[in-house]
């Protein structure tokens, strides 16, 4: 295993939740085949426990074949069904120790989910949108078989930081059958996404010096012009701030992945409308969603 040093101290993650999830009712199953735990509350959306308790794996360096390594973690309960797919790209500089907050998280809340280090700390979102397409592949298609029972290959999407958020719209450029991505404070020298055809919630940092909005993030929403549904958020916090656990941000990366790799519309009401405040400083979205 290759050890990186991260570009900034990511603070303790909070323990694992031990819980099983709660049975879904009859009538919430019946709304769609891919919904999967309770009702969700603000509550819920915001803990950085979900209700899926969760394992993880080590991608051994020699199966981590188009990027660097990576880890999965995924859900324990085999009863409810099979979960989608994320595969979450760090930024410059910084190895999979800058999302492992975001890993843990969406596994609890009913995904199985990957982070990677990309080749080179320093890779281009482009070399980065290529490593997060290999990381889908070796997750439906060389990932173990405990790993590959649960996940279901035909629902996947991305989420990336920085440089790995330009890597998720590269990505799904590529890849038009992706259900979703979040670019987070995304960085790129492209500025036309109008190529992008998967339903992208893009979330950026009104501090940010690094990739600051109105050169980057607010570009590349206006220019989604073909995505299906497109949400933009601006946030009160710095460039950084996305590399570990924030209630607001889990929140809306749960919850648009929810809708949209889930078709879980019960998570709507969390994307649509959202009421701006003191820390998310503006919001659009394609209202109504879906």
């Amino acid at each position: 295993m290759r050890f990186r040093t991260p570009f900034l101290a990511i603070p303790a993650l909070l323990a694992i939740a031990a819980g099983l999830v709660a049975p879904t009712s009859t009538a919430t199953a019946a709304t769609t085949s891919y919904q999967r735990g309770p009702n969700p509350t603000e509550q819920s959306v915001r803990a950085a426990n979900g209700p899926f308790a969760y394992s993880q794996f080590a991608i051994p360096d020699a199966e981590a074949t188009g990027f660097g390594e990576g880890t999965i973690y995924y859900p324990n309960n085999t009863s409810v069904g099979t979960f989608g797919g994320v595969v979450i790209a760090p930024g410059f500089n910084a190895d999979q120790n800058s999302t492992v907050w975001l890993g843990k998280r969406l596994a609890s809340h009913g995904f199985v989910a990957v982070t990677i280090t990309t080749h080179e700390l320093n890779d281009q979102p482009y070399e980065r949108g290529k490593q997060i397409l290999a990381a889908l592949d070796y997750l439906t298609g060389q990932s173990p078989a405990f790993v590959r029972s649960r996940l279901d290959p035909a629902r996947l999407a991305a989420v990336g930081h920085s440089m790995g958020g330009g890597g998720t719209l590269f990505a799904a450029a590529q890849r038009p059958s992706l259900k979703a991505i979040v670019p987070l404070a995304p960085w790129a020298l492209a500025k036309n996404w109008s190529n992008v055809q998967v339903p992208t919630m893009i979330l950026s940092g009104a501090q940010d010096a690094s990739a600051p909005p109105a050169e980057h993030a607010e570009k590349f929403y206006a220019s989604l012009t073909s995505a299906p549904e497109k949400a933009y958020a601006k946030l009160d916090v710095n460039h950084v701030r996305f590399a570990w656990e924030h209630p607001l941000i889990g929140k809306l990366v749960v919850s648009w992945l929810k809708r949209f790799v889930d078709e879980d519309t019960r998570y709507t009401q969390f994307l649509c409308p959202t009421a701006t405040g003191a820390v998310l400083l503006e919001y659009r979205a394609t209202c109504p969603l879906g």
